[in-house]
């Protein structure tokens, strides 16, 4: 069940203050002590206000890790896809009050091959690098299967980087990247906390990106692929595709699916589907996803492989 973009943070409640109240120095104190509650019931409720809101802001800083903007560029007559990393933008400090020495991964996603990261910048949560990176050999036809995935770490001396979050394009989605040879195509994206990997014992792997967007109300999912699936008919593969369905409240309410892909246990599918989650239903509470695996069949009905929740 996937019902939140991070894990659960401690709880934190309303403080409530007691505000300590002096005697009245007058001969009406019945009036005066009653005029004195009065002040200090709305101080009381004017401090809860103030946690309240104060603990919302924390609520949503968990959410909140910054965007990413770069710039693409495909030179056809090359076969080469060329990117910019231009800046981040409201980087979260790795410790309250404090900055963070930011850099950031580039991979081309599935097959990993394809990577660089930028220079490390210091006590900065709005680093600019204006740093540029080609990748060579990409034809038209990868361009349209492959995505581009950006991981933004903070920089540790003493121990493992700590990954701060990341974003996955898929390229195919970029309108007007296949002709961009003479123009740069700027984008800057929300940055999103790490993918999922998502098993099934038995019945292979399902890899996804998820993105929340709480100012939106609209969580992106991209499915990346799967692997290890369970072979399916005589030749000892198969067809498949994946549907997906938002559930609120155990109801479905929404699916999405992707194309099918023809005779392998390893699809890759790079597709992204965007959900609008219910006003009311305060972020991600309550709210789930269903990824089925399904074998197409063009005679029988579709088989599911697998059933991932």
């Amino acid at each position: 069940m996937v019902s939140g973009a991070t894990e659960d943070g401690p709880v934190i409640r309303p403080v409530d203050f007691v505000i300590a109240g002096t005697p009245a120095q007058t001969p009406s104190g019945e009036v005066t002590l009653s005029i004195e509650n009065e002040r200090d019931k709305a101080e009381i409720e004017n401090n809860e206000k103030t946690e309240r809101e104060k603990n919302h802001a924390t609520d949503n800083n968990k959410d909140n890790l910054g965007q990413l903007v770069f710039k693409l560029r495909y030179v056809s007559e090359q076969n080469e896809l060329r990117v910019t990393v231009v800046r981040c933008n409201g980087l979260p400090a790795r410790e309250q009050n404090a900055t963070s020495d930011p850099y950031v991964k580039l991979k081309l996603l599935p097959d990993k091959q394809h990577q660089a990261k930028t220079r490390v910048l210091r006590n900065t949560r709005d680093p600019v690098y204006d740093e540029d990176f080609t990748f060579f050999g990409i034809s038209k036809d990868q361009l349209q299967k492959i995505s581009l995935q950006f991981i933004v770490l903070s920089f540790d001396r003493y121990s493992r980087d700590e990954i701060i979050g990341e974003l996955t394009c898929a390229l195919s989605s970029i309108s007007g990247l296949e002709n961009s040879d003479n123009q740069e195509i700027s984008l800057c994206r929300k940055i999103c906390p790490r993918t999922l990997q998502i098993q099934s014992q038995g019945r292979g792997e399902l890899l996804v990106s998820l993105c929340w967007q709480p100012v939106n109300n609209r969580l992106t999912v991209v499915v990346l692929k799967a692997q290890n699936l369970p072979k399916m008919d005589v030749t000892g593969l198969a067809d498949p595709y994946v549907k997906i369905y938002l559930l609120y409240n155990n109801q479905r309410i929404a699916k999405k699916k992707t194309r099918m892909r023809k005779r392998t246990l390893s699809p890759v599918f790079n597709e992204s589907f965007n959900f609008d989650i219910p006003n009311d239903a305060d972020g991600l509470n309550n709210v789930s996803l269903e990824f089925m695996l399904i074998d197409w069949d063009r005679v029988t009905r579709n088989e599911v492989q697998s059933y991932l929740l």
